[in-house]
């Protein structure tokens, strides 16, 4: 019995220990707690906050874009153009990127290839956008200036996009073929097209279009 009430001072004392220690914590740490749940509370609050303001803005520019569209398809390109290039300038990225090409293709139909080509240049700038969007505004700012670019300067732009490992290899080799002819080298231009025309890979548009023109420079 008397083992029995010993444990069950000690355990008492133990628990008096720990409530006292955990005051102790408490008085010297709890402020610390309390800001920190309070911190959580803001944090989630302005979490959900973004969130809204962020649903917001998409709608807007979604809103925005199809208004363009819209009144591109109305033939009023003037004011179309002035959205999309809005978009292009402060949307979000996918609304950044669409708005750009549509910018740049008003651009280029204006007659306006130098425009068109500072648009693509600023797509394939905008390290927000992923590597294959990336490319595409070089090869689209490529061809923009094809007929009246320097062609040395084009064709180094376009020497990254020949990788093997390129989706837009092919399309790229059809233009330095096209650079090659401009710039006086025949054999060369001959040379990448004939690659095309061999290559099983390339797509049946392009192979048909190199083998006409191959067929047309044979040196």
């Amino acid at each position: 019995m008397a083992e029995d009430t010993d444990d069950h001072l000690f355990e008492e004392i133990e628990e008096d220990l720990r409530a006292e220690r955990y005051a102790k914590l408490w008085k010297r740490y709890g402020k610390f707690v309390i800001a920190g749940f309070i911190a959580l509370i803001v944090g989630v609050a302005g979490f959900k906050g973004w969130q809204t303001y962020d649903q917001k803005i998409r709608a807007e520019q979604s809103n925005q874009y199809a208004t363009a569209a819209r009144l591109l398809a109305e033939k009023k390109s003037s004011e179309a153009e002035k959205l999309f290039a809005a978009l292009a300038k402060d949307g979000s990225q996918g609304y950044r990127f669409l708005s750009g090409l549509r910018t740049a293709t008003l651009l280029k139909e204006k007659g306006d290839s130098k425009g068109a080509q500072s648009v693509y240049d600023s797509i394939a700038a905008d390290t927000g956008h992923k590597q294959l969007y990336r490319d595409l505004a070089t090869l689209l700012s490529v061809m923009a200036m094809l007929d009246k670019g320097e062609p040395t300067s084009l064709k180094a732009q376009l020497a990254p996009l020949l990788a093997k490992d390129n989706p837009w290899r092919f399309s790229a080799q059809e233009a330095s073929a096209l650079l090659s002819l401009r710039a006086g080298k025949q054999k060369q231009a001959y040379d990448l097209l004939l690659a095309l025309s061999n290559d099983a890979a390339t797509p049946q548009g392009i192979r048909n279009r190199a083998q006409e023109l191959s067929a047309a420079i044979k040196p």
